[in-house]
Formats: structure tokens, C-alpha cells, sequence
């Protein structure tokens, strides 16, 4: 083949790259070798961010697409009455409950008897087991199903929750949403507050049903409200 020839024969692409945020699946069917890529990405931000509109974002993009997500909410939220996933934007979906003896790894590899798992959504992550963490690692690693955890960081003091511990400690990939504070700068900590709009500061770690305050760490106050910080106080 002369040169002519070499200039004159089309040109062969590869396949089209697809440009999708992370965690989102792919348009087409995902092969044996994607499969075998699955990873547990944490998206955390502080309250109020829009964590539950997202995931139900990427809930609809692999239900549009014919593929099977199982949603999943902490079952110690019920204050709807009934176990569901809702945004503060008036998206809502069915979701599984979750507790503290809940096998993540045990109930897909059960699902997948009647099918497919394409994608594991779990809302309020923070409220995870360490152990439940650890089975969600499986699920991606054994059962070659992608897990996306949404949740927060901290709670009301600046403590870490366990589930987000150990999220950050393990998860492939882990992702900011961002919102910001009253005083305009990036929103990190998350402050509890009564029914007239007072903050707290003392109380249990996991209490349903406060209002929430998304703050920069500035306008949070750490060395007053955290316990580490009023453990260094003379």
C-alpha cells in the first residue's frame, strides 16, 4: 500500500467516550470488565445541600435506562410515615429500610437471583454501621455492584458519624456537594436548633425531628460547640 492509498482509507475510530458525572451509568449495557470496576463513591455535604435530589437523579437516569437500582433509607427516619426517599424539592421515591442488623452484602446477593443489580443508592449514609460500611465494599468487590452512599460528615457538634468514618476511609471515590452559609462562604458543619430558631449544643448524636442550619466552619463556632474543643477549655 503506498502512501496514496494509506491517506485515502477512512479512518477508524474507537468507541465514543460517554462524558457523565461520576456514579451516573453509562448509555449502553455495562460490560463484563465495568462490571468488574464497581466502586463505593460517598457524595457528603452539609445539610440542607441537596444530597436526596440527587440521588434521586440517579435513580431516574438508571431507571430511564432499564436498569435495576435498589434505593435504601435508614429506617429510624420515618417521619413521613412510611419509608421513603424525599427531596426538599418535592421529589419522593419508595426505598428500602434499612437498621442497625440490616445485611447489605446478604440482600443483594439475593436480588440478584430474580436479576440484575445495576446500582445500589443509600440515603443518609452517616447512619451506617462500620459493619454495614465494610458489606457495601463487598457489594462492589464480590457482587461487582456500584454503591453511591449520600449523606453527612458531622452531626451537631462537629463529631464524626460512624458510617461517614469509615465511608471516608474506604470509598473509592469521594465527592463534595456543595452549599453555602448564611455569611456566603462554603456551608461544612451542620447546627441544631429548637423550634424558636435557638442553637443547640447539647444533646443526643441522632435525634429525628430538628431543624438544621448548614454553617462555615467559622459561623459553627468549633472551639465553643465541639467536645474536644471544651476538653483543651481551662
Amino acid at each position: 500500500m503506498n502512501s496514496h492509498e494509506r491517506t485515502c482509507q477512512p479512518r477508524q475510530r474507537g468507541p465514543v467516550r460517554q462524558y457523565l458525572p461520576a456514579g451516573y451509568p453509562k448509555l449502553n449495557t455495562p460490560t463484563r470488565r465495568e462490571h468488574a470496576m464497581a466502586q463505593l463513591y460517598f457524595y457528603y455535604s452539609a445539610m440542607n445541600a441537596g444530597k436526596s435530589t440527587t440521588l434521586l437523579q440517579s435513580a431516574h437516569n438508571y431507571q430511564e435506562r432499564g436498569m435495576r437500582a435498589l434505593l435504601y433509607t435508614p429506617a429510624i427516619d420515618n417521619r413521613s410515615g412510611s419509608h421513603a426517599i424525599h427531596s426538599r424539592i418535592g421529589l419522593t421515591a419508595e426505598a428500602i429500610a434499612f437498621s442497625e442488623g440490616y445485611d447489605f452484602y446478604d440482600a443483594v446477593k439475593q436480588a440478584q437471583v430474580a436479576g440484575p443489580v445495576h446500582c445500589l443508592l443509600i440515603d443518609e449514609s452517616q447512619f451506617l454501621t462500620p459493619l454495614q460500611v465494610l458489606q457495601l465494599t463487598r457489594v462492589c468487590d464480590q457482587l461487582s455492584v456500584p454503591v453511591l452512599c449520600y449523606g453527612i460528615r458531622t452531626d451537631f457538634q462537629g463529631e464524626p458519624f460512624e458510617g461517614s468514618k469509615y465511608l471516608l476511609a474506604w470509598a473509592d471515590n469521594i465527592i463534595e456537594i456543595k452549599t453555602i452559609c448564611r455569611s456566603g462562604k462554603k456551608a461544612t458543619m451542620n447546627a441544631r436548633l429548637d423550634e424558636q430558631g435557638n442553637r443547640l449544643t447539647e444533646g443526643a448524636q441522632i435525634d429525628i425531628g430538628h431543624h438544621y442550619e448548614a454553617l462555615s466552619r467559622k459561623e459553627f463556632h468549633l472551639e465553643v460547640v465541639s467536645p474536644v474543643g471544651r476538653r483543651q477549655a481551662p
